[in-house]
């Protein structure tokens, strides 16, 4: 239920920001800014849960070329980053966090189905719960929606909701 709150949020959000005239030359401002939200979007879902996270211990040359894709990507650097995360995936083949992150990546390049191609495997390579499921499935929402599949967006909105498990009662 907060995923589709904060969806319906940024819905709003987005719908109030394109209603100014705009200079020429903003149509490409304007898709970056449309991108933005998207990508903030995919990460505020998988910031809406209350469940623990265990993380393995990465590869410290993964590490490294994680901290080369986030610098490159602070820089819009879209493509190179994630040329970067292809060489973290080289070395840790499937990881589905990775995955995840290059289908945000395409989410900036308006690779709608590159996205939703990458948050599948992801899903199918990854936990099928908690933050990492919950951006899944927002990026494939997200994605069918931007090529106009509205009903099978809502879908895979539907089932991002099913990502968050509540934690047992302590007494």
């Amino acid at each position: 239920m907060k995923l589709r709150t904060t969806l319906v949020a940024a819905a709003l959000l987005l719908s109030a920001c394109g209603t100014t005239p705009e200079p020429s030359g903003a149509p490409a401002a304007r898709e970056r800014a449309d991108t933005d939200a998207l990508v903030a979007q995919v990460r505020a879902a998988g910031e809406a849960g209350t469940e623990l996270v265990v993380q393995p211990l990465r590869d410290p040359q993964v590490e490294d070329l994680r901290h080369q894709a986030e610098a490159l990507e602070a820089q819009r650097k879209f493509k190179a980053a994630g040329e970067v995360l292809e060489q973290a995936l080289a070395i840790t083949p499937g990881d589905p966090d990775l995955l995840q992150w290059k289908a945000e990546l395409a989410l900036y390049r308006r690779a709608w189905q590159q996205a939703e191609a990458l948050a599948i495997e992801s899903f199918e390579r990854g936990p099928k719960l908690g933050a990492l499921c919950r951006r899944n499935w927002a990026t494939i929402g997200l994605a069918r929606a931007q090529r106009g599949i509205g009903e099978a967006s809502d879908v895979a909105m539907r089932q991002g909701e099913s990502c968050t498990v509540a934690p047992p009662v302590r007494m």
